[in-house]
């Protein structure tokens, strides 16, 4: 499963720079250039940090539907 276009979507949506939402999560800028361009997926733990940070489901912020 690709989720790195779900990534970006929920992050400009929030109107945050990937140098921001990294501050945010503790995490690198460069993670979260990764995460977005599906070169690596990120783990369950960061999938966590970012749903709790815009308080949406994992389901959602990976474009999951059921």
């Amino acid at each position: 499963m690709k989720i790195g276009n779900e990534l970006k979507f929920h992050r400009e949506h929030a109107s945050l720079s990937q140098a921001e939402l990294a501050k945010q999560i503790k995490t690198s800028q460069q993670n979260i250039s990764r995460w977005e361009a599906d070169e690596v997926e990120p783990s369950i733990y960061v999938c966590i940090a970012l749903a709790d940070y815009y308080k949406i489901s994992i389901d959602e912020l990976i474009g999951r539907k059921i």
